[in-house]
């Protein structure tokens, strides 16, 4: 356990244990690809994923994993945080975690003042985005992020303004990371580069062009499965030196190991389960493995020299990791196609996680050191070591640090959480 000095100043606010069974279709709108959601394993009842599981080879899956909150409020859910009981010309959260409590949980100083700019890569459009980010950071009063005042800028692929199709399911986790970069650095300039298709070329085309325009740090949360060839799509569109590529690591506990996670270039993310426990000045954090935390062994990229691990010949996944759980998750807001669930969300998954591992970093102002994820490696200060849970589900790895915690380094959290900005 922590102590949460930021909570001190601020209420955190946990979202209850209890869950609603039963999952609901993401409803349909314009869209190329359908959205509605299957659940992917491991399965947390009431509990949805924005995008289908399967996907054909060389397409990713957003990671996304969300509830609307009236059903989290109705299963236990915490009142609307403290920071937020003001008056207000926007609708206020009723359940979730905000950026003071993630500010709190991991020791981070928010108030820095940085020019950087991340870069979200994603595939499709949100129409909403941007009015829909505007109500997330009044609700917890930080500075407005728009296009008129240079903050917020969307694109397409090619950098171009005209926006590709709009999806649902992708919808949704481009809110949610656009809200979780505002979360973990306030003051950072978002530049959301979204993709024609979900095909990982397309994909590729628009992480070059977020570096191109001038992201500091790119945020990817989506996945598909390793094949022959992923080591040149790596090198053709994912290594940018003095840029960092941060990639979710999978929601499918331990498994095969996903693209673009397991790229040699890439900071790979994993999750947690956040818990708060007492109040007042007595207020600690706690975490432990995520069930869905995606570890694994990479069969294509070859073993970095700063990974030690021995259990995996190639590329261990993850490297670092951050709260995921969407049972202990972030408060986000959507309102693009989701009918009568639009509007506040709990969200989860590593796709939850990466995005804040991406703001820090860009928070910190080291992004320009980066060419790879060696410098986590370096020393096991400035992290919280996660020494707690498992995310075996389907497959098991007789207990080593494959998929089980242990200290220092475990392939479901790397390094461990950042514990303030010293380590990122």
């Amino acid at each position: 356990m922590r102590p949460g000095k930021a909570s001190r100043s601020r209420k955190a606010v946990l979202i209850g244990f209890a869950i609603l069974a039963g999952a609901l279709a993401v409803a349909a709108q314009t869209m190329t690809a359908q959205a509605a959601p299957t659940q992917a394993a491991p399965a947390q009842a009431g509990v949805r994923a924005g995008c289908e599981h399967a996907q054909p080879k060389g397409e990713a899956r957003c990671l996304v994993r969300w509830r609307p909150a009236a059903e989290a409020k109705a299963a236990g859910g915490a009142p609307v945080p403290s920071q937020v009981q003001r008056q207000s010309t926007v609708p206020l959260p009723t359940v979730g975690f905000g950026p003071a409590d993630a500010a709190a949980a991991y020791a981070i100083d928010s108030s820095r003042q940085v020019d950087q700019t991340v870069g979200i890569v994603i595939a499709f459009d949100n129409p909403n985005l941007e009015a829909d980010l505007a109500v997330y950071r009044a609700a917890f009063g930080l500075p407005p992020c728009t296009s008129a005042n240079g903050c917020f800028r969307k694109v397409n692929q090619r950098g171009e303004a005209d926006p590709p199709a709009a999806n649902v399911g992708w919808g949704i986790e481009a809110a949610l990371d656009v809200q979780m970069a505002s979360a973990a650095c306030p003051t950072c300039k978002l530049l959301i580069v979204e993709a024609d298709t979900n095909r990982l070329g397309d994909m590729g085309k628009a992480t070059r062009t977020a570096v191109r325009i001038g992201a500091d740090v790119v945020n990817h949360s989506y996945g598909a499965d390793e094949f022959n060839g992923i080591l040149e799509i790596g090198q053709q569109y994912y290594t940018h030196p003095a840029v960092p590529m941060v990639a979710a690591s999978g929601d499918d506990g331990f498994a095969t190991a996903s693209i673009p996670a397991s790229l040699p270039a890439t900071i790979a993310v994993g999750g947690t389960s956040l818990i708060l426990s007492g109040s007042g000045s007595s207020q600690t954090w706690d975490e432990r493995v995520w069930q869905g935390s995606g570890s694994g062994c990479s069969a294509w990229a070859p073993k970095p020299a700063w990974q030690k691990d021995r259990n995996c010949r190639m590329r261990t996944i993850a490297d670092i990791a951050a709260v995921a759980d969407p049972e202990t998750g972030m408060a986000f807001y959507d309102t693009f196609g989701l009918g009568e669930d639009a509007g506040w969300l709990v969200g989860g998954g590593t796709s939850q996680a990466s995005p804040l591992i991406a703001g820090w970093i860009a928070l910190a102002g080291n992004a320009d050191s980066y060419n790879d994820a060696r410098g986590l490696y370096t020393s096991r200060t400035g992290l919280f070591d996660v020494i707690k849970g498992t995310n075996v589900v389907r497959r098991d790895c007789g207990g080593d640090n494959l998929c089980t915690a242990k200290p220092g380094y475990d392939a479901p959290t790397g390094v461990g959480t950042p514990r303030g900005l010293g380590r990122l």
